[in-house]
């Protein structure tokens, strides 16, 4: 009997391979643009992928794209694909946003934005979220049991709301949707430009389709490398980092509101008048700037008895992180006693900030979500890649530094590392220093001569 289970085994198989070999290879179509609603001078176009690239014979989901044409056709590059980060925002409109890129890059290369999965035109994933959930940062392990069944109730209804594409929009995914807009737009080689959640879109296509990359300019980087540990303890050491760089600014700026005052003091008063985390959040979120004036005077309005003031998410960032972020990253914090020491860890690099709201809020949203992640984290492979450009401001809030140098050390023959000497998020439009290497290198392949820009 053992033995006609092998035979049976094999033969099912052999035969089951073979109903996989005999089905037909998914193979683009062409894009059928038109002009898009609110640019006419611009392209809009869709896209039909398999929904699951591991059955490119089943269904398909529709992806957005739009495309704005280089304005110099005759001396034309190519296309450089680009993603501003989130995950939420739209590549599509920021692909038809003309003016973030210099004139020569417009002029020589087709701008050209998919959205992702779960994002705007691609199946928005959309949640509800209750008015009443509980605190992210539970004290007690009956309270971590609330957060978790809490957590769990919503994952489990938006999965069944957003079916099925809630299933299949991790950023591994992303990248072989990338290829078939390459393959859409009948180039044997693309030119990308990632901010952000976008660099790793970027890491992840560089190492599946290296050979079809040009040009990759990341700036302010995802490292996939990391462990939870690591993702809470970074992005907590790059909070406290800049807002140390803030209160610096404010001793030695006489335009600061807090000047001559003890603005660590004035600041543990703005948080006990807050009484929640929101208003850190906000805090945070400003320091992406940075705009330390507004900054500064939030604080000293909070700490004079001001109304907290709610964060502002970017498009369905809540909803898509958790079919996007819980599977792109090992967020997987499986009791009190795990939380406990993640947060002690938070509070240790952290204590000014008490930690990072972005690491914190990624973190602890994903906390009772089934099964390992989709595309887990792993060290980086670029050696399929040609020289790729990575940016990064050595005070970042949401992407470290130390991220940065993680994956320059990780790829070094095939990265070439820009650091911009001051403070913010994206690097890109910094100065005439940054935007002319990131030019230079997107136009001529050259990397910078120089390791740094100066701050501005």
């Amino acid at each position: 009997m053992r033995a006609l289970a092998a035979v049976l085994s094999i033969v099912f198989l052999l035969t089951g391979s073979a109903v996989a070999a005999a089905q037909p290879a998914w193979t683009p179509t062409p894009i059928a643009w038109g002009p898009c609603p609110d640019t006419p001078d611009s392209e809009c176009g869709t896209l039909a992928v398999p929904l699951d690239w591991t059955r490119p014979w089943g269904p398909t989901t529709t992806l957005a794209v739009a495309r704005h044409r280089a304005t110099d056709p005759a001396h034309r590059q190519g296309v450089l694909l680009v993603n501003p980060g989130g995950p939420g925002t739209s590549n599509a409109e920021f692909a038809l946003f003309t003016g973030y890129f210099s004139p020569q890059v417009e002029a020589d290369f087709d701008i050209v934005g998919f959205d992702e999965r779960g994002t705007q035109g691609s199946g928005i994933i959309r949640c509800d979220f209750p008015a009443q959930a509980p605190s992210d940062d539970p004290t007690t392990a009956a309270q971590f049991a609330a957060l978790r069944a809490y957590n769990q109730q919503l994952i489990s209804q938006c999965r069944k709301d957003n079916s099925p594409i809630f299933d299949y929009a991790n950023t591994a995914v992303g990248a072989q949707d990338m290829d078939a807009v390459r393959q859409a737009l009948g180039e044997q080689k693309v030119s990308y430009d990632g901010i952000s959640y976008g660099t790793l879109l970027g890491q992840q296509y560089a190492e599946m389709y290296g050979n079809h990359v040009r040009a990759m300019v990341l700036d302010s980087n995802m490292d996939h490398s990391v462990d939870l540990t690591r993702l809470i303890g970074d992005r907590a050491t790059a909070a406290d980092d800049v807002f140390t760089q803030f209160v610096e600014w404010c001793d030695a700026n006489e335009t600061c509101v807090l000047h001559g005052q003890d603005v660590l003091a004035v600041w543990r008063q703005a948080l006990q008048a807050a009484g929640d985390a929101s208003f850190r959040e906000v805090v945070f979120n400003t320091l992406y700037g940075p705009d330390f004036a507004t900054v500064a005077q939030m604080i000293a309005d909070m700490a004079a008895g001001g109304r907290p003031v709610s964060p502002r998410f970017e498009y369905n960032y809540p909803s898509i992180r958790l079919a996007t972020v819980c599977q792109d990253f090992s967020l997987r914090i499986k009791d009190f006693a795990q939380y406990s020491q993640l947060r002690a860890v938070e509070l240790r690099h952290a204590p000014l900030m008490q930690g990072s709201p972005l690491g914190h809020s990624e973190a602890t949203a994903c906390i009772g979500i089934p099964g390992p992640p989709a595309n887990p984290p792993h060290p980086l492979d670029l050696s399929r890649a040609p020289t790729i450009l990575l940016m990064n401001s050595r005070h970042d809030p949401a992407t470290p530094y130390a991220w940065a140098l993680d994956i320059h050390r990780q790829a070094p023959r095939n990265t070439a590392l820009l650091t911009y000497e001051g403070t913010g998020h994206g690097v890109y439009t910094r100065s005439a220093c940054t935007r002319a290497a990131a030019d230079t290198y997107l136009l001529t392949l050259n990397t910078p001569t120089t390791p740094s820009c100066p701050e501005v």
